[in-house]
């Protein structure tokens, strides 16, 4: 299968190949590999249809940039017409009556959405075992976890189901499936994508996220998606600047590495070895790359769940069973409607994170948490833009362990402690991206995070470019 969009267009111009084929190329994978429940809906009839279209496009010299590329998305964004339910029970068979705006410029620059992928119910999890529709499965080894919350993505794109695949990322929901399954996983600066037509579960730290083998298909998207939107008031009016990858030979980079990462109790010796690894490669290399202290480490996680718990009680206060989607057979009265309905249609993790988030948010304990988590939180955030204005990126192993096995973690707190590294980035509203980068003694994917500076993503990219072609 193709790994690059540049191989699929240069094989769909010389006619070696067909848009069509290639669906049908992608489905077969899908139907290999459905046991690993990666995809909850396959668009097949409708990707063969748009295939033939683009076809017939490419033949008119017509066609987007996108043209040849077959895409899975997360089941949290919003696509006309097609069944939207985040992995959940609590919006039952709702129909989406628009697209998000990630969906409408895919569509404008030819893409083909073939499905829509599993994930940890309203992308609350670190292993995607949290899906009404039930675990995903890693295509490396069925017995453990690909990660989550965006595990079927990042599966998705492993398997060869498609080639790219769109993700959510609020605390690492990309970046550490990405990890997991030893594929690329992008989260961008906050702002950078519009978030219109993507289920909020955190709606200051949510990012689209996009997952990909290699660096240019996934700048190619970036550079389709991002940019500024009258339906988020939130996106960046920043023009968006041309991802393609130039060559950073002979770039010498100034790289820092956070002492407390290695020092944690959670890393494992495996994860440890290898990031002093890529450490030792890169100085040979010539660059610079420095051990830097950052103080809050032990403040990030606490402070990223009680702002999201937070914001996750008031953005799922909407669902009711009132309006659209499940609703209690089992009721008396409106009181009884509300609450039935909800303790029946959410799963146990999202219903303990809205209890957490409408605690923190209490009168008796605002100030206590939330207002000072706040405080943090810029503390943070300031922080690290200090270490970024004085290095290039900052590195860090993407996550604690390899992939774990499913079923194997039944306490919260030890599966919330699976996004330690990668909730810095999103704390402080920064880019940061997961690369490859070696097996573990039990022969899972290891994952390397570079993080950037705001809307530094064109070098990002470049970086880690250079580095996936490092001699290791």
């Amino acid at each position: 299968m193709y790994t690059s969009l540049d191989l699929i267009r240069k094989d769909l111009l010389n006619g070696s190949i067909s848009c069509k084929q290639l669906v049908e190329d992608y489905l077969d994978n899908i139907y290999k590999y459905q046991y690993l429940n990666a995809i909850t809906e396959v668009y097949a009839e409708e990707a063969v249809a748009r295939a033939r279209s683009i076809d017939a496009r490419l033949n008119q010299n017509k066609a987007g940039k996108l043209a040849g590329m077959v895409i899975t998305i997360k089941d949290v964004f919003c696509y006309k017409d097609h069944v939207l339910q985040c992995s959940g029970e609590i919006l039952g068979d709702f129909e989406s009556q628009f697209n998000a705006t990630v969906i409408d410029r895919l569509i404008a620059e030819d893409a083909i959405i073939i499905g829509r992928t599993n994930c940890d119910e309203f992308a609350m999890g670190s292993s995607n075992e949290n899906s009404a529709f039930g675990p995903v499965k890693n295509g490396l080894d069925s017995d453990r976890v690909p990660g989550g919350s965006s595990g079927g993505a990042a599966v998705s794109v492993q398997m060869n189901m498609c080639l790219v695949a769109l993700g959510s990322d609020t605390g690492g929901s990309v970046r550490q499936p990405a990890a997991f399954c030893g594929i690329l996983g992008l989260k961008p600066t906050y702002s950078r994508i519009s978030r219109h037509g993507l289920v909020a579960y955190a709606s200051s730290f949510d990012c689209v996220g996009i997952f990909s083998k290699e660096i240019d298909s996934l700048s190619t998207v970036l550079e389709a998606i991002a940019g500024t939107d009258d339906f988020d008031s939130t996106v960046s009016k920043r023009e968006v600047p041309a991802y393609t990858i130039k060559s950073a030979n002979g770039v010498k980079y100034k790289l820092a590495y956070i002492k407390e990462t290695l020092e944690s109790e959670g890393i494992s010796s495996d994860v440890k070895t290898n990031f002093k690894t890529q450490i030792e490669i890169l100085k040979k290399e010539g660059h610079i790359v420095e051990e830097v202290d950052f103080p809050f480490l032990e403040y990030v996680l606490p402070t990223y769940y009680i702002l999201t718990w937070a914001e996750a009680s008031s953005n799922l206060s909407r669902y009711d069973g009132v309006r659209y989607g499940y609703r209690s057979k089992m009721t008396t009265d409106v009181h009884s409607l509300y609450k039935k309905s909800r303790t029946e249609g959410f799963g146990e993790e999202v219903k303990r994170r809205i209890m957490l988030g409408t605690f923190v948010l209490s009168a008796n304990y605002y100030d206590a948490y939330y207002t000072k988590a706040q405080k943090v939180r810029s503390l943070i955030r300031k922080e690290t833009k200090r270490i970024l204005n004085k290095y290039d990126f900052i590195l860090t192993p993407t996550t604690p362990s390899t992939a774990f096995k499913i079923g194997n973690t039944s306490d919260p707190l030890e599966m919330y402690l699976a996004d330690l590294y990668t909730v810095q980035a999103s704390v402080a509203g920064l880019p940061a991206i997961s690369l490859p980068c070696g097996y573990c003694s039990k022969n899972m994917p290891i994952g390397l995070q570079v993080m950037a500076n705001d809307f530094k993503e064109a070098n990002l990219l470049e970086f880690s470019s250079y580095f996936l072609n490092l001699d290791k």
